[in-house]
């Protein structure tokens, strides 16, 4: 069985609804796909309702967006509750964070004259979906301002750019804990992929050490080297090594199933969680 355990919907950064996603998961050949919006469950109906009409496996899960030492770090949940107090209350502050983080980005445009109201990059966001970059940079398409969506975080969204503000992320292994603390499996996303201030290993250690389980090694922005460190230190620390499209749609290259991960990896996984559980067709 083909497993997916990474990708988005319109309900945060994807550019397909939830239903979407699960149709194209099946026919891409999948027998099992995870949907990990940020910072939001809104897909999770929409997605089980599509599971279960078009007969493929479906993990519910979330990326949670943490911070540590100026690093972005994003955070995989798998199966957890999502009526968990803890976890509602952090992923309602990090999308109310990403609101006003919003507004201020929008306003350091404006003093520019890039003409992109609120009005316009709302627009672009499906209903009860995860605010962010990704819409502003839609609304800018819209606008002419760039030709595409990768046009405008290269020139004008990326992490250091004058207009790009950050939001609300809690630390690591604070994400970890209460990933655990709603029944649900923690995974490190892409460690290395974040060229200018990569996870260290004495971070993962550390993450391990909190109750990680396991490190998307097997991704389309890790080079080999990086798959092979993180297989390694997989194996040092006892974490499970997972692989996975992180799929957004037409929003980015990225294929359902390009990377997948083993079915007694997702096992081991598996055997961790006490939220909800997977949905079989």
């Amino acid at each position: 069985m083909k497993i997916d355990l990474h990708a988005h919907s319109s309900a945060s950064d994807g550019t397909q609804s939830a239903a979407d996603l699960v149709a194209q998961a099946k026919a891409a050949g999948l027998g099992m796909v995870a949907l990990t919006d940020h910072d939001t469950t809104a897909g999770w109906q929409e997605a089980t309702d599509a599971a279960m009409t078009v007969g493929i496996r479906l993990v519910r899960g979330i990326e949670i967006s943490c911070s540590r030492a100026h690093r972005s770090i994003h955070l995989l949940g798998y199966l957890p509750d999502p009526d968990d107090p803890r976890l509602a209350i952090e992923l309602a502050r990090a999308r109310d964070s990403r609101v006003t983080r919003m507004d201020r980005m929008i306003q350091r445009m404006a003093d520019d004259g890039i003409p992109v109201t609120v009005e316009e990059v709302r627009a672009q966001v499906a209903p009860g979906a995860t605010l962010g970059r990704p819409h502003l940079a839609d609304a800018l398409v819209a606008k002419g301002v760039v030709a595409t969506r990768d046009e405008a975080f290269r020139e004008l969204l990326h992490d250091g750019s004058k207009y790009y503000v950050g939001h609300y992320a809690p630390d690591p292994v604070t994400a970890i804990r209460i990933v655990r603390s709603a029944g649900g499996v923690p995974v490190l996303a892409h460690p290395f992929a974040m060229r200018m201030a990569p996870v260290t290993d004495e971070m993962i250690e550390e993450f391990a050490d909190a109750g990680l389980a396991g490190l998307e090694a097997h991704h389309r922005d890790h080079e080999p080297e990086e798959v092979e460190r993180a297989v390694r230190l997989a194996g040092q620390h006892d974490l499970v090594v997972t692989g996975s499209s992180d799929y957004h749609g037409t929003g980015k290259l990225n294929r359902l199933g390009e990377n997948t991960t083993k079915p007694r990896e997702w096992a081991r996984l598996l055997e961790q969680a006490h939220g909800v559980k997977v949905i079989e067709p």
